[in-house]
């Protein structure tokens, strides 16, 4: 009777802490739509109802929307928690829209890499996800596999090298890694300018959209494209022969992240979905799903996936994040000057 009683206080004990949760909570976040949605609610979202009770409003709003949406809703906040792949929980910090984070209530925090949680004190969420900007090449045309940017200006790649406009946020950190192993940087993106132009002389092409540089590899022989790592993971389920390199002069970095919205009632709510959002399983399954970079030290990767990304201390140890509010403060002169050197 004794163990019977101590089984049924637990389980009752257990159902009271998740229906605590659930009673009369909208708990709502955005997520990014398509294959991306389907991941995050498969390895992250529908664990997370099932552990609380609570039901998760799903917003399908990309970074820019979603943030100027939190913007617009200062004074009454809608979302709990956004996410953002622009750098976007910079500016949000700074204007009190997201709340700080102590990293002592996050259980998973200790195991994340010091660079994916820097700024938490200041309301800048953990990157929980990277998408890692490299090269990707044809293996069967390609061999060896590239090893560093500067291998864009190979001559034997030049009329299968395919380019994406920097109006692309993954065209514009792959520019900027260009620009910055032809000595340029975020002062001076002329150098970078200058190898577009030569590359466009020699044949390179340039597209605007990723299901552009599927279409290139499968019907114009292209060879080679710096892009992120998941999109060859695309590339090679459409069938193509394709593989994922990281230039040896670094990795640019398109970081996700999980934010704790300021001035809403669930922050416990908020808090425990970041700490499952950077726990070693979750971001096991973005990779296995998408390839996206885990952030957690603990996450453990099959050679296939971990082949596909940044991969443990070694590989993360080359990313780089451009700075993000400098991008936005520079866009639209930098795009004129691209669109002036492309259209010569």
């Amino acid at each position: 009777m004794k163990a019977i009683l101590g089984t049924t206080v637990l389980s009752l004990s257990a159902l009271l802490s998740t229906t605590a949760f659930a009673q009369d909570t909208t708990f709502t976040i955005n997520s990014f739509g398509g294959a991306y949605e389907t991941a995050h609610r498969a390895c992250i979202i529908t664990p997370f109802e099932e552990e609380t009770g609570v039901s998760v409003n799903v917003v399908t709003a990309y970074s820019a929307d979603a943030f100027a949406q939190l913007r617009a809703q200062k004074d009454a906040p809608q979302f709990d928690v956004i996410h953002f792949s622009g750098g976007q929980e910079i500016v949000g910090a700074a204007e009190g829209l997201l709340a700080p984070i102590d990293a002592a209530s996050l259980t998973n925090a200790a195991d994340v890499y010091d660079f994916a949680k820097a700024n938490l004190a200041k309301g800048e969420g953990p990157a929980y996800s990277i998408a890692a900007i490299g090269l990707i090449y044809n293996t069967d045309a390609v061999s060896p596999a590239p090893t560093q940017w500067a291998d864009l200006l190979n001559p034997e790649y030049s009329e299968h090298l395919v380019l994406t406009d920097i109006s692309n946020g993954y065209g514009m950190l792959g520019f900027l890694m260009l620009n910055q192993s032809q000595g340029g940087d975020l002062n001076n993106i002329q150098p970078g300018l200058d190898a577009v132009a030569k590359l466009l002389e020699a044949g390179a092409l340039i597209v605007s959209t990723s299901p552009e540089i599927q279409q290139e590899f499968a019907q114009n022989d292209a060879w080679i494209a710096p892009y992120a790592s998941d999109y060859a993971f695309t590339l090679r389920k459409a069938g193509l022969p394709s593989g994922f390199a990281q230039g040896a002069e670094g990795t640019p970095a398109s970081y996700i992240t999980t934010n704790v919205v300021a001035g809403r009632p669930n922050t416990d709510l908020a808090l425990k979905f970041v700490d499952m959002s950077i726990s070693p399983e979750a971001q096991e399954c973005f990779a296995e799903a998408l390839r996206y970079s885990p952030t957690n030290s603990k996450a453990e990767l099959s050679a296939e996936v971990a082949a596909d990304v940044a991969y443990g201390e070694e590989g993360v140890a080359g990313l780089i994040r451009f700075d993000p509010a400098v991008i936005e403060a520079n866009r639209t002169a930098w795009v004129e000057e691209w669109n002036k050197t492309i259209a010569r």
